[in-house]
């Protein structure tokens, strides 16, 4: 039985998956709700016409790349959808995931996310980062702030992404997109060139190794405000990888940098509701003087205690927030505890709320 690439893709659209897994071992799965789910009357195609199929997506010298290097990073889009794809190799053989990317660019009223993110986008200079394991929304979050600057601040918005997820359209703004491989041959060469490319915001899709937060913070120390994401678990735990990136001998000099450019740390995960769908939790760093002398000094295991007491700065912890949404009757207790990277303390939370509540 042929399947088509374009059909399956539609059908993962229509069922609004997040992901599509695609092998040679196994019929085509897809992640809806976090979950993994077989979907449509598949027969396993055999060997020979799955290959085809996950390879049917590259373009001549994606496969070539592909070939060299085993696994590939790419971007693409099919029947006015766009999809984030790896293709690499599972026991000698080509596999895929397609991440799914909606062509319209939520807007941040509708993600509910927390009204602070929208005092972020309006900094002149700064460094927001955005964190959290692969496929918590990272991406869609960092969007949604940008979009926001393109349609009511204005400026020069420049990315440098690997591949390219969003599109931006111009509206206020003057976006420039770039995508590693197609537009530029390394993050560090397109963030060194985008000091003399004019921007006013700049996103630094993923900050993978000491050059490229190197530069980051650079270019935030020059006088432009800088997005960027990690993959960690807390805003404690997203400063201490920062600075441990860097040798001893240069741990002090980045202390002072990141405190002097750093504006706020979110950490975020999506968590299933009551009713299906999934919600974000976040939790939310704001860099005030008390956590930049923090930063400075080394002592980045008393930020925790900065957020618990931060709330007037809209600062809030993952547990606080995650009890909030039991609270709201949007998650259960249950999901919540399993989301939690600090369960006694979330406990602690829900304790103090039934009793309020009673």
């Amino acid at each position: 039985m042929n399947i088509k690439i374009e059909n399956l893709l539609k059908l993962a659209l229509t069922n609004k998956a997040s992901d599509v897994h695609l092998s040679t071992s196994f019929l085509p799965k897809f992640r809806i709700n976090g979950e993994l789910a077989s979907v449509g009357n598949f027969e396993m195609p055999d060997k020979t016409e799955m290959i085809e199929m996950i390879l049917s997506v590259l373009t001549k010298e994606q496969r070539a790349k592909f070939e060299q290097d085993l696994d590939l990073d790419f971007s693409v889009t099919i029947d006015d959808a766009r999809f984030r794809g790896n293709v690499f190799l599972n026991n000698r053989t080509p596999a895929m995931v397609l991440r799914v990317i909606p062509l319209e660019i939520p807007d941040l009223s509708s993600l509910s996310l927390p009204p602070i993110l929208n005092t972020f986008i309006k900094y002149k200079q700064g460094f927001v980062l955005v964190t959290g394991p692969t496929g918590q929304g990272k991406s869609t979050t960092v969007a949604s702030m940008l979009n926001e600057i393109n349609k009511n601040i204005g400026g020069h918005i420049v990315t440098v992404e690997d591949p390219i997820e969003y599109v931006i359209k111009p509206l206020k703004s003057l976006v420039t997109q770039r995508e590693l491989a197609s537009d530029t041959k390394s993050f560090d060469r397109a963030l060194r060139s985008v000091l003399r490319q004019d921007p006013n915001v700049v996103f630094v899709g993923e900050m993978r190794d000491l050059e490229t937060i190197q530069l980051a913070l650079t270019v935030a120390e020059t006088g432009h405000l800088v997005f960027s994401t990690l993959h960690t678990n807390s805003a404690s735990q997203t400063i201490d990888r920062i600075i441990d990136v860097f040798p001893e001998g240069s741990k002090a000099q980045i202390r002072t940098q990141l405190s002097s450019v750093l504006t706020a740390v979110v950490s975020q995960r999506l968590v299933p509701t009551v009713d299906g769908g999934r919600i974000p939790a976040m939790e939310i760093l704001v860099a005030n003087n008390a956590v930049k002398n923090m930063i400075r000094e080394g002592k980045t295991f008393m930020i925790d205690n900065v957020i618990q007491t931060g709330s007037e700065s809209g600062m809030i912890s993952m547990e606080i927030y995650l009890a909030k949404l039991v609270k709201q009757g949007r998650i259960s207790e249950d999901m919540a505890l399993n989301y939690s990277i600090k369960p006694t303390e979330l406990q602690s939370s829900l304790r103090s709320i039934r009793l309020n509540n009673g």
